[in-house]
């Protein structure tokens, strides 16, 4: 399967699946999301793919929710925004559940929702050069949908102080809060990766999805009720009147009414 915004091939036994709009920064926008939650689940039952490799062409990993469409959601019946609130907190959930291992290879810009895949990857390596941001309050929004994961990465404390600050950070403190595995220098990058994925390809397969369910049952389960709940809180905020102002202030390269 590919198209002109996700690239996806076979490796041996890994499939890999690429975020290809490098001129958006790889942004999502309800298409990218589609097809990015179509590649994890077609990949998950798959009994040739023992592992997931997501990564992302260009300069960036991803920049997050695309803007426009984010805006243009804002402005659509409440249902409608509920059903993309809903269609997002499903590709984040295909990924946290998936039976194989799973990893992210992040390189420049990680913004908003491209944290909530990286949390969702059993292995995050990112490069030396790597930013990462929780910016949805700057733009008047919560990061509602990948707030477990990323809480269940960094911790409670943590989320926090990224929510509110909004701070960019680097691959050091990604790597110091736990939220990604390994840094490598940037012509190193691959050779991280492809190192970590022929270990895990030493793993029984049976094994690998017995050993991450076991994880999971041994820790608060990310289920649909919080799944539900996370789009309902976005769905909401995104609508209104402040969400509005962020989004718009963004785009027209202002600051918004809250810093003026």
């Amino acid at each position: 399967m590919a198209d002109v915004s996700l690239r996806t091939e076979q490796r041996g036994a890994t499939a890999v699946i690429t975020l290809d709009r490098p001129e958006a920064m790889n942004a999502f926008d309800a298409q990218l999301v589609e097809k990015l939650t179509a590649a994890f689940a077609n990949a998950s039952r798959d009994a040739s793919v023992r592992a997931i490799l997501l990564q992302a062409e260009g300069r960036a990993f991803s920049a997050g929710a695309d803007l426009a469409w984010m805006r243009a959601i804002a402005d659509a019946p409440e249902a409608e925004n509920l059903k993309d609130a809903r269609r997002l907190a499903r590709l984040m959930r295909t990924v946290d559940i998936c039976p194989k291992a799973t990893f992210a290879r992040v390189q420049g810009a990680a913004f908003g929702g491209a944290l909530g895949l990286i949390a969702c990857c059993d292995v995050a390596i990112a490069s030396g050069d790597a930013v990462f941001c929780v910016s949805e309050v700057r733009l008047g929004l919560i990061p509602a949908v990948i707030g477990p994961y990323l809480v269940r990465a960094v911790g409670a404390r943590a989320a926090r102080r990224l929510t509110v600050t909004a701070e960019r950070f680097g691959a050091a403190e990604a790597l110091q809060l736990g939220l990604v595995h390994a840094v490598a220098d940037t012509g190193g990058l691959d050779a991280a990766v492809e190192q970590s994925l022929a270990s895990a390809l030493e793993g029984g397969p049976e094994a690998i999805a017995a050993a991450k369910a076991l994880v999971a049952d041994l820790s608060r389960p990310v289920d649909d009720a919080m799944m539900d709940d996370t789009a309902k809180r976005i769905a909401a905020i995104r609508a209104g009147a402040e969400a509005r102002e962020g989004v718009a202030a963004f785009l027209q390269k202002r600051k918004p009414g809250w810093r003026t």
